[in-house]
């Protein structure tokens, strides 16, 4: 199940890319920064602003490109706010097409509960699991450039709790072009290329925190092929997948648990 991000709009209303329901999603096989941006309307004051292209991390490590119904279409009227609520919070993101509607709403099944994190994506939670610990909110940088990913991976991780994330002096590896980070108990590796990471390299950063008996966490732009993937939940080592927001999404489950947690 699928829930498109919510962007805070100038006039302070949420908007939700409107997603074209039945249309395919489609693998991100080569990214270029002026692709990767799309025109959403306010339905609360019809303001048209650029936003990231709305993407879905699949558990095989591909990365996916949900079609967001353009501008020109027909646009559905705005819905009301809830009842009894302040102006300009009723807006509700919508679900996937086919999915069952819920007591919390559209599109979300009964068990769920449909919650805004505190990166300001909204996520579907299961109402079983307890929430996460309270955090001040997430302030991501826009990612236009390599350096943003570095950036916004480094303030994410200090988010988290670990303390001092620095770069340090940059070194030559065979095994990956990615960008080290380090910190008091933490290794981290932060690869901005437009390519799946390899299993050597999950393997290597792996086998990093364990010989500095630090914690590992790796971050890409583009995902992880199924081999990393596969290899990153039998170790337990986190992986974090880059939106254009600047903000990391976790693509495993020792990612949830870091993002529940903390450091």
């Amino acid at each position: 199940m699928y829930v498109p991000p919510v962007y805070p709009c100038a006039c302070g209303a949420p908007v939700v890319p409107p997603l074209m329901r039945g249309a395919p999603a489609e693998p991100i096989t080569h990214r270029t920064w002026t692709d990767e941006w799309v025109t959403v309307r306010c339905g609360a004051c019809g303001r048209q602003d650029q936003w990231p292209q709305p993407e879905l991390g699949c558990p095989c490590g591909t990365v996916l490109r949900v079609p967001v119904r353009p501008v020109t279409a027909a646009a559905s009227p705005p819905r009301p706010p809830a009842p009894g609520g302040p102006a300009g919070t009723g807006a509700k993101a919508a679900g996937p097409a086919g999915a069952p509607d819920g007591p919390a709403g559209p599109g979300i099944p009964q068990g769920t509960d449909a919650t805004s994190s505190t990166t300001g994506v909204s996520t579907v939670r299961d109402a079983s699991q307890p929430p996460a610990a309270a955090r001040p909110s997430f302030n991501p940088v826009t990612i236009r450039t390599a350096r943003d990913v570095v950036t916004a991976a480094a303030l994410y991780l200090r988010w988290l709790g670990f303390r001092e994330v620095v770069q340090p002096e940059e070194r030559r590896s065979s095994v990956t072009p990615a960008v080290e980070l380090r910190g008091p108990g933490l290794v981290a590796q932060v690869d901005p290329t437009t390519r799946p990471v390899p299993l050597r390299a999950v393997e290597c950063l792996w086998l990093e925190g364990l010989a500095s008996s630090s914690a590992a966490v790796y971050f890409s732009l583009a995902g992880y092929e199924e081999t990393s993937r596969a290899r990153a939940d039998g170790v337990g080592l986190p992986l974090f997948v880059m939106d254009l927001t600047g903000t990391p999404q976790p693509v495993n489950t020792p990612a949830d648990d870091l993002l529940a947690r903390g450091a």
